[in-house]
C-alpha cells in the first residue's frame, strides 16, 4: 500500500510544481520537459535496464540450475545456515534460498552487480516459495530486501574510476569511507528489520557473525590501505573477477563429475531468465516513469533548497548541503544519483569536500525503490509491508553517516 501512495505522489508532485511554473513563472516548457521525460524513462527502463538484465539473468539463472543439480547451493546453505537461521527464522536451514542470498550478497560486496542481480532474484523466488501469502511480502523477503538495499560493497571501484577520470588526485582515497558507510547501513539494516520482527539478535551466532565480518573487512582495509591506489584498483578487479569465473569453472565442473548434462541443465534454467526479466518491465516502468516525473518536474530541486534553508536556520555548519541531491536521490535512481555525482564533481571538483561527500553518499546505501520494484515486482508481491520504510530509514542513517564520514576524513 505504502508504495501506491508513493508512486502516485511522484505523478501529483510533479504537476503541482509544473503547474507553479506555468502560471507564475511563465515556464511554457515545463510540461513538455515533463512529457518528454516521460517516454525517454520509458525508454530507459525498457532498453537499457530490463532488455540487458534478460542476457545476464539468462545466464546466470542457467548456471544457478546446475548449481542446484550438484548439490552446491544445499552446501552452501548449511555452512551459512545457522546465521541466516537467525536473521531468516522462516527459512529451513538448509534450504537453497539460504545459498542463493549469500551469493547474491558475496557478488555484491565485490561490485559484481550485474552477477548478484540474478542471484537475488532466484533468491527472491525461493523465498516466494515458502511465502503463505503471495501478494504480500513475508518477513524473510523483506529483511533480504532491506538488507540488499543496504549496498555492502568491499570496493566502489565504479566511484574510484569516476574520480580518475575527472582527474582526482587520489581517486581511491574515498574507498574507506564509502566501506565505513555502507557497513553501518548494513548493520542498521539488520537492527531495524530485527527489532520489528521481535527477532533474538544479541546471540552468539548473530554477534559471531556480524563480528566475523568486521573482521573480515578490517582485514581487507588493513591489507588495502597500504597498497597504491593502481593497486587497489587492479586487486579488486582481479579478485572479483577471478572468483566469479572460478565459481563457474566449479560448477560446471561438479556437474562434469557428477555426469549430469551439463547444457540441457543450462537450458532448462536460462529459460526463466528471459521469462523473469518481461515480467519485471512493467514494475520497471511504472517506477522510472514516476521518478522521472518528478526530477524534471524540477520538484527535486526545490526539496534540495528547502533543506538547504532550513539547516542553515539551526547554525550548524552547511557545506554538506551542496551534495545532498546525491543523497536524496540515490533511493530514487542510481543513474540519477551517478549523474548527479558526477556533475557535484565537475562544479566543485573531485578533490573538494563535496565532491568527496557526494561519492560517499553514492557508495554507501543502493537504489531502495528501484530494488523494491525489481525484487517484489518479478515475483508479484504487491503489499511490501514495512519494508520501504525500513530501507529509507536505513538510508537516512547511512545519509547521517555519510555527513559525519565526510567531515571526519576530508573537512
Amino acid at each position: 500500500m505504502a508504495l501506491n501512495y508513493i508512486w502516485v505522489a511522484f505523478f501529483l508532485i510533479a504537476f503541482l510544481v509544473a503547474l507553479v511554473k506555468l502560471l507564475v513563472f511563465g515556464d511554457t516548457e515545463i510540461f513538455k520537459t515533463i512529457v518528454e521525460g516521460l517516454f525517454d524513462s520509458s525508454k530507459v527502463a525498457v532498453m537499457d535496464i530490463a532488455l540487458p538484465l534478460a542476457g545476464v539473468m539468462t545466464f546466470f539463472l542457467g548456471l544457478l540450475n546446475i548449481a542446484e543439480k550438484i548439490g552446491a547451493i544445499n552446501a552452501i546453505a548449511r555452512v551459512i545456515g545457522p546465521f541466516f537461521n537467525k536473521l531468516f527464522p522462516e527459512v529451513p536451514k538448509d534450504h537453497p534460498a539460504n545459498g542463493q542470498m549469500i551469493m547474491n550478497f558475496s557478488a555484491n560486496m565485490l561490485g559484481l552487480d550485474n552477477a548478484a542481480t540474478p542471484f537475488g532474484l532466484k533468491a527472491m523466488q525461493s523465498l516466494q516459495e515458502l511465502n503463505p501469502v503471495k501478494d504480500t511480502a513475508s518477513n524473510a523477503q523483506i529483511m533480504f530486501l532491506v538488507l540488499h538495499t543496504s549496498g555492502l560493497t568491499i570496493i566502489p571501484l565504479s566511484i574510484m574510476a569516476q574520480r580518475a577520470i575527472l582527474g582526482a588526485a587520489d581517486p581511491s582515497d574515498i574507498f574507506i569511507p564509502c566501506l565505513i558507510g555502507t557497513y553501518v547501513t548494513t548493520v542498521v539494516s539488520i537492527l531495524i528489520v530485527g527489532i520489528k520482527q521481535r527477532l533474538n539478535l544479541l546471540n552468539s551466532t548473530v554477534l559471531g557473525g556480524i563480528g566475523g565480518l568486521t573482521a573480515f573487512l578490517g582485514l581487507a582495509l588493513w591489507y588495502l590501505s597500504g597498497l597504491p591506489k593502481e593497486q587497489i584498483e587492479q586487486v579488486s578487479k582481479v579478485v572479483g573477477n577471478v572468483l566469479l569465473l572460478s565459481i563457474i569453472v566449479t560448477f560446471l565442473a561438479g556437474a562434469i563429475r557428477k555426469k549430469i548434462d551439463v547444457f540441457d541443465t543450462f537450458i532448462e534454467g536460462a529459460k526463466a531468465g528471459f521469462e523473469t526479466s518481461v515480467r519485471i518491465i512493467p514494475y520497471l516502468v511504472g517506477m522510472l516513469v514516476a521518478i522521472g516525473a518528478f526530477r524534471n518536474a524540477g520538484a527535486m530541486d526545490y526539496l534540495v533548497s528547502g533543506l538547504k534553508y532550513v539547516i542553515g536556520l539551526t547554525g550548524v555548519n552547511t557545506d554538506f548541503t551542496d551534495a545532498l541531491p546525491v543523497a536524496l536521490m540515490k533511493p530514487l535512481s542510481g543513474s540519477g544519483a551517478r549523474a548527479l555525482m558526477i556533475d557535484a564533481m565537475k562544479q566543485f571538483g573531485p578533490d573538494s569536500f563535496v565532491g568527496r561527500l557526494v561519492c560517499i553518499f553514492q557508495g554507501s546505501a543502493d537504489t531502495t525503490f528501484y530494488i523494491v520494484a525489481l525484487y517484489f515486482g518479478s515475483v508479484g508481491i504487491k503489499k511490501t509491508r514495512y519494508a520501504i520504510v525500513a530501507g529509507l530509514i536505513a538510508d537516512f542513517v547511512g545519509v547521517l553517516a555519510g555527513i559525519g564520514l565526510g567531515y571526519l576524513f576530508f573537512h
